[in-house]
């Protein structure tokens, strides 16, 4: 019942309305890797692996060796799937190219198109079973700016989702960032859909007409989604002491162009802070910790409460393998559903 409930909203996303705005393509903003989770997303600034191509295409730049990136996580109690891979790898001295996959999917939803059929008997052996997923596919590359420091990236995304044979979008959207780093000090601009992502929605009308002919037909006409811009901002500091032990720390301001449900909103933008914190022991062995997601959300007496999302992490790291692992807060800490998301990188210098 819990997949066939969650399947009937993610179809509601795309029959409901001519256009849908603001909050469309939402799987592309979850996030990937385990290590960024345990930080609240606060690596703008910081991030320099193959997972850069994700959150920064600039910090590809600081590639030395290939690198691949597998990630999985179960979210609303395994009743979703999220799978991530990458691979990254540096051209020459100042450029890097990568290509990564997102599929956030649920799987075996009940279709009971065909319960009933035309004389109004129920019939289970016609229920059946769809998948309604989206994936993303980013292509990115970066380069080296003649200034010292500054490195810029792009992204080219292709978009497809598919709702069993009922439903079905393309879309194409541009990803733009900047790296700036002096000393311990990093900074990053990370520009998301700047040309605005359009997906396009083919729907099957005859794959949603049931077989009783007393049940109501359903018209619904081809929509078109929209993902406005967004903005990610983040500087970031790395302290040493002692030579063995590490830390680092990022603030992000994570910017949407238009009116929403974060701390600080307006008709024109709308922005939520994000803080990460990542203790270090030798390179060997991560600490991770952080909050973001700071929303005002309505209380039981229609006052406005603030809400947050803290999330925590562990991670090992030998030679060119390194395996990390997050505790994320979905809601807020209040709500507490949580899921544990396991992320593996590997390094090609592991084989030489």
């Amino acid at each position: 019942m819990k997949r066939f409930l969650l399947g009937l909203i993610l179809l509601s996303n795309v029959v409901l309305g001519q256009t849908v705005v603001n909050y469309s393509n939402e799987f592309m903003n979850i996030g990937v890797d385990a290590a960024a989770f345990g930080m609240s997303n606060a690596v703008v600034a910081s991030t320099s692996d193959v997972n850069s191509g994700y959150w920064n295409p600039a910090g590809l730049i600081n590639l030395e060796d290939n690198q691949l990136a597998l990630m999985h996580a179960n979210y609303f109690a395994n009743i979703a799937q999220y799978d991530y891979a990458a691979f990254a790898m540096p051209i020459d001295e100042d450029s890097a190219w990568g290509i990564s996959l997102i599929r956030f999917g649920v799987d075996d939803i009940l279709n009971t198109t065909q319960l009933i059929d035309a004389g109004g008997v129920i019939n289970f052996d016609n229920v059946s079973l769809f998948s309604a997923a989206d994936y993303g596919v980013t292509f990115s590359y970066a380069r080296n700016l003649k200034i010292p420091g500054f490195s810029w990236g792009a992204n080219a995304k292709v978009i497809r989702r598919v709702i069993g044979d009922f439903a079905k979008s393309w879309g194409v959207g541009f990803d733009l960032g900047f790296q700036f780093k002096r000393s311990n000090w990093e900074y990053g601009i990370m520009l998301r859909d700047i040309t605005t992502t359009y997906n396009t929605w083919q729907i099957d009308e005859d794959a949603l007409q049931t077989s009783n002919p007393n049940i109501p037909e359903q018209r619904l006409p081809e929509t078109m989604e929209i993902t406005k811009p967004k903005m990610q901002l983040g500087i970031a500091r790395n302290f040493t002491f002692h030579y063995d032990y590490t830390l680092r720390a990022e603030l992000d301001l994570n910017m949407r162009f238009a009116e929403t449900n974060d701390i600080f909103s307006t008709s024109a933008v709308s922005f939520t802070p994000a803080v990460g914190l990542e203790f270090g022991y030798t390179d060997l062995v991560f600490v991770r910790a952080g909050v973001g997601n700071f929303q005002n959300t309505p209380g039981i007496d229609g006052s406005d409460e603030t809400s947050f999302q803290p999330n925590l992490g562990v991670g090992f790291k030998y030679k060119g393998i390194q395996i990390d692992y997050s505790l994320t807060d979905l809601g807020d800490q209040s709500a507490a559903i949580y899921s544990n998301v396991f992320s593996i990188k590997i390094d090609w210098t592991l084989f030489r």
